[in-house]
């Protein structure tokens, strides 16, 4: 077995490894991470609720499950894991971020979290996020959490706790969310990987509307491998959510295995939407042309996603509304002002108004088809700013360009979350300061298998980033 203190430095594909070949146990990799928590998430703030009981016990079980199982796509082999605070996991509490739902005691775990636990997770924590949604993790119950590259910066959200934990070493793995950018954003700004997987690929909580189909559930880790990995723990069928899938025929490691080199991909530095900060902007097009060493032709284009914006900031708060717009009522003052504003903008939206946005998202994801009968791969910076200050609610402004809504600075993120497209954030660089950047890539639909083989290569092109706090 290695030290104890080198297991955390273990990828998680490396971690399953040693598991599957008994030389280290579960319980083993849940006191590795209950150091690592212990040590440092005093200063993060990303692993606000822990349940290192319920992680032992759960260890103790799984040797009746895993000769079995040893063998699937996706085994985890008790992999200790964290859970968003958007997940239900029995016996814990789920708060969304939100003093409403403080004392909120899940009776059952999710769908997510059962394919999960059946595939050998082991959930330990609950990951801090934003309440109820949004791109910077705070909230009034467990505070802010920071960025383990610099502790003075935001470490994105709304999967922010996610990335934070595993950036900082915590955990192998880490469950996300993503509507607008919540697995997407959070990755670029703390250097891990964070993938939006096509809808239905990965189940999802009952809790929220179930035709959806902005709302995915998805894998974080340190390596794309890690997050195949994790997407084939994911992947099954249930009757709880219409979209929902059976698994590949091929699961997706293989495709990170021996990836197969995209063809010819096309790099944006702003999708013709609005500004980028120039340093983001240079990164992600170096980060975007070094494909080119692998042989891939890289050219300036992009589909035209004009009206994204206007159709998002319309469905998301339709969605919102669905979902919570009978807080505003009885729970206005325990709601942040931004959560209020979004939700007001839900319920007052109008018939024309509706069907205006599905009608400029049908024409969106059409372009999309055409686009990608040229170009496999479409690149772009995964968020427009680098990681802000924590204290700072959201960017107001980008390259002198003032912003009218505090999700404005997500467009590159919530426009691809409207095509229907797989898409993934992969480290490509820092900045002068010291901070992650993040290149999204956005596959073909229901491609996720060609999208982690480009990922992959692109991690083999831009190399190991390193650790953000040093590791004893």
């Amino acid at each position: 077995m290695p030290p104890q203190g080198d297991l955390i430095r273990l990828s998680a594909t490396e971690a399953v490894d040693l598991l599957k070949a008994r030389e280290v146990s579960p319980i083993d990799l849940i006191e590795a991470a209950a150091r690592r928590i212990e040590e440092v998430d005093a200063r993060i703030n990303a692993l606000p609720l822990r349940f290192l009981d319920r992680a032992r016990e759960a260890a103790k079980r799984l040797p009746s499950t895993a000769t079995k199982r040893a063998s699937q796509p996706g085994w985890l082999a008790g992999l200790p894991i964290a859970v968003k605070d958007y997940n239900d996991v029995a016996g814990q509490v789920t708060t969304y971020g939100s003093p409403i739902f403080k004392n909120n005691v899940a009776v059952a775990s999710d769908a997510t979290v059962l394919a999960l636990e059946a595939s050998g997770a082991i959930p330990i924590a609950k990951s801090n996020v934003p309440e109820f949604a949004g791109a910077n993790t705070f909230n009034a119950v467990y505070g802010a959490t920071r960025n383990p590259w610099d502790l003075g910066r935001s470490a994105g959200g709304s999967s922010g706790g996610a990335a934070a934990a595993l950036a900082a070493g915590m955990v192998w793995l880490a469950s996300g969310n993503d509507l607008g950018g919540s697995l997407r954003i959070p990755a670029s700004f703390c250097g891990i990987v964070g993938l939006r997987p096509s809808v239905g690929r990965v189940p999802r909580p009952a809790a929220n509307p179930p035709f959806d189909a902005l709302w995915v559930e998805g894998p974080m880790g340190r390596t794309v491998s890690d997050v195949a990995l994790m997407l084939d723990a994911e992947a099954t069928q249930t009757t709880g959510d219409p979209w929902s899938r059976p698994p590949p025929e091929r699961p997706f490691v293989e495709a990170t295995q021996s990836p197969v080199v995209p063809r010819r991909v096309a790099f944006s530095s702003n999708l013709s939407l609005s500004r980028i900060e120039p340093e983001v902007g240079a990164i992600c097009r170096k980060g975007a042309l070094s494909l080119r060493s692998a042989g891939v032709d890289v050219d300036e284009a992009c589909p035209d996603l004009s009206e994204g914006i206007e159709a998002f900031q319309t469905l998301r708060a339709l969605m919102f509304a669905s979902v919570r717009g009978e807080l505003v009522a009885s729970h206005r003052e325990q709601m942040s002002p931004d959560i209020v504003w979004n939700l007001e903008k839900g319920l007052g939206l109008t018939a024309s108004e509706i069907l205006r946005a599905e009608r400029i998202r049908a024409r969106i994801h059409a372009r999309m088809i055409e686009f990608f009968r040229t170009f496999d791969i479409l690149a772009c910076p995964t968020v427009a700013v680098a990681p802000f200050p924590v204290e700072q609610r959201f960017p107001t402004e980008i390259a002198g360009e003032k912003l009218q809504t505090y999700i404005d600075w997500m467009f590159l993120t919530f426009v691809i979350s409207l095509t229907g497209c797989p898409a993934i954030s992969v480290p490509c660089g820092v900045t002068a300061s010291g901070l992650p950047v993040g290149l999204q890539l956005v596959g073909r639909p229901h491609d996720d298998y060609a999208l982690l083989a480009a990922a992959r290569v692109l991690e083999q092109t831009r190399g190991d980033m390193g650790n953000p706090l040093p590791i004893p």
